[in-house]
């Protein structure tokens, strides 16, 4: 049986972007020769790269506004090293609500100085920080819009002349945003829209260039947008299957209509939540990530039976991360509705044995 897959990444896909990648993988455009054999030099690969990075700026709204696409290695990991090289000249400014956001703040201080605008790390981050100020003279303000580990997420963004750097890594393609208020979004492939393997990257190009230091060819932005993320060979299969990722979203409807199935996804578990006495959520309700919901047991001696009939119905990947325990049931866009039905209709039967 098919799997209700909830894994918080790499992420679940939908079916007919696997299918079309398998046969990719056993002959890709009737070439005779795998998708994974073929240079990424031919014609039938770089056509690849271009609709990909073409996608990605349509679906974001960012077409003709001076912004590049990239798809780049190292995960949204490399990239917290990344931004500071390219962007770092003085001093930059840091939100942290979660793990990652700490990561990027530990490499980010080995390239100058990092000032800690706003923190929820006083409750374990189960909340966004609100009512901080961003000092001036910054060479940008750094946040994560959705924390997967905690289940919070950013409903607004602040409202500055400091450029603005998003990791965006699982909750890109899921809400309408104006990305134009970003500077740069980066976000590795996994969480929500391909294999692991590749990074997105977009880029306003006027951005770059301002840093004193000299940047290594590869860690270099500026050489990747001059060689179309060509500099050295891109890991094609998941950029393969994030072009058809983003194809399927285009025909979807956008991600305006995605937005909409997040939402009712996510309406139907938290209210399971909040009406079961069973069960309680993490984080803070006003900042819930519409991604990723983080939940306990309340009830002792239940968890070994919520886990059986949890087993007994498909459901995979439900384990919270260990910084939080419990539950997290991660909601991404090909994860559908009818799987987060399943997962409810066994929170409901758990009230009742309880």
């Amino acid at each position: 049986m098919k799997k209700h897959n909830f894994s918080a990444g790499p992420c679940i896909l939908p079916q007919e972007v696997l299918l079309k990648a398998s046969e990719a993988v056993m002959d890709f455009n009737g070439s005779g020769l795998s998708l994974i054999e073929i240079s990424h030099r031919s014609t039938d690969f770089v056509a690849v790269m271009e609709k990909a990075r073409s996608l990605a700026l349509e679906l974001l709204g960012l077409e003709g506004k001076g912004y590049k696409a990239l798809f780049l290695h190292g995960g949204a990991s490399l990239e917290f090293l990344m931004v500071a090289y390219n962007l770092l000249d003085k001093k930059a400014g840091y939100l942290n609500t979660g793990t990652w956001s700490d990561n990027a703040i530990k490499e980010a201080k080995l390239f100058g100085e990092v000032l800690e605008v706003g923190s929820s790390k006083d409750k374990n981050f189960n909340y966004i920080p609100k009512g901080y100020s961003v000092p001036k003279g910054l060479d940008y303000l750094h946040l994560t819009s959705n924390n997967t580990i905690f289940g919070t997420q950013f409903k607004k963004f602040p409202v500055t002349e400091t450029p603005l750097v998003c990791d965006m890594s699982s909750d890109i393609f899921s809400r309408i945003l104006d990305f134009s208020q970003f500077d740069l979004i980066y976000a590795g492939a996994q969480k929500n829209m391909g294999p692991a393997g590749t990074t997105l990257v977009v880029v306003k190009e006027d951005i770059l260039g301002k840093v004193s230091r000299k940047i290594p060819s590869m860690l270099d932005y500026q050489v990747h947008i001059s060689k179309d993320s060509m500099f050295n060979t891109p890991a094609v299969f998941p950029v393969y299957t994030s072009m058809l990722t983003l194809e399927w979203l285009k025909n979807l409807g956008g991600i305006e209509a995605i937005e909409k199935v997040n939402e009712n996804k996510a309406r139907l578990l938290y209210s399971e939540i909040d009406l079961n006495p069973v069960f309680d959520g993490y984080a803070n309700k006003a900042d819930r990530s519409i991604m990723n919901a983080t939940f306990s047991i309340t009830v002792k001696g239940l968890k070994d039976t919520f886990e059986t009939l949890l087993k007994e119905a498909g459901i995979n990947g439900l384990n919270g991360h260990r910084s939080v325990g419990g539950y997290r049931a991660s909601m991404y866009n090909a994860l559908s509705l009818d799987s987060v039905g399943v997962l409810v209709d066994i929170m409901s039967e758990m009230e009742r044995k309880g």
